[in-house]
């Protein structure tokens, strides 16, 4: 796998995961710049990569009555704010072909939601702004038919592109993931980025609203990791409960750093598989017996 940047991120070819984090919906300037300061803050000390995500429009939102955020115009330019302030790239989703070139002036990513990956169009107008594209695997696609998906996007001139898991529906308001689909993607010489916290929705099971079980982030996030991915998507919030979307299966802000110093141990492990362990020491063995 060739590796590319982002910003000055490295992605893919063995280098230490890249964190993709952020609420899942513009809120307000202030909380969407707030969030972004304190993952910056706490990423720049332990020194992992990272991405600022966030959606200026929720156009899938399962209620049409449901918070879709501050739109296009009014979103691009709270991003920038963040971008200019913070200091970090940003990655945000478009739903229409037209909205590409307006947030590829401000976003280094543009992320083509699950149910669109097959949306030609969405897929050829995200490629020729020149910036990085990450499809959103579909739930109702195998891991190798994403392959198709990535094609339009190298075929319209544009070969930085991630592909990013995010579950595959199973049965009704339930989603799985194969971990086998991490190595089948990457076999494809693409970044593969597991998105954690949409994997654990229950599409259609609340009221209105998308269900999750963000108590499962924690164990298929290291799941993924050692799978070997190239990066971790994480929905975060400082209070998920009042968060304006996807409330139920976003990481709660104070869980961030715990969970990030685990992914980094296991990261090391699965890309530095010759370099020797330091032995396990016990109580005992610190006494001189030998276990």
């Amino acid at each position: 796998m060739t590796p590319f940047t982002i910003g000055e991120i490295p992605i893919g070819g063995g280098h230490p995961f890249v964190f993709i984090g952020g609420p899942c919906v513009i809120e307000s300037e202030r909380h969407a710049g707030d969030l972004a300061a304190e993952l910056a803050s706490l990423t720049a000390r332990l020194r992992v990569p990272f991405i600022f995500k966030a959606s200026y429009d929720k156009a899938n939102r399962t209620s049409g009555r449901s918070f879709r955020g501050p739109g296009l115009t009014e979103g691009l330019r709270i991003l920038a704010s963040i971008k200019a302030r913070v200091g970090v790239p940003v990655l945000t989703d478009i739903h229409e072909p037209s909205h590409a070139a307006a947030a590829a002036d401000v976003a280094d990513v543009l992320q083509i939601p699950a149910f669109l990956c097959r949306q030609t169009d969405l897929l050829v107008a995200a490629a020729t702004t020149g910036r990085v594209v990450n499809i959103k695997k579909g739930q109702f696609l195998a891991p190798d038919d994403v392959r198709h998906a990535v094609a339009k996007v190298v075929e319209a001139g544009n070969p930085r592109v991630i592909v990013t898991e995010r579950g595959t529906s199973f049965g009704y308001h339930n989603l799985v993931v194969d971990m086998r689909a991490f190595p089948i993607m990457r076999d494809e010489g693409l970044p593969v980025v597991f998105d954690v916290t949409h994997s654990l929705q229950l599409p259609g099971a609340g009221d209105g609203v998308t269900a999750g079980l963000a108590q499962y982030i924690e164990p298929l996030a290291q799941a993924g990791v050692a799978a070997g991915v190239d990066g971790v998507f994480l929905e975060v919030h400082e209070n998920p409960a009042h968060a304006k979307s996807d409330a139920q299966n976003a990481l709660r802000l104070d869980l961030v750093e715990p969970l990030l110093r685990r992914l980094m141990a296991i990261d090391a492990i699965v890309k530095n598989p010759h370099q020797p362990l330091e032995p396990r020491r016990t109580q005992r063995s610190q006494r001189g017996i030998s276990l």
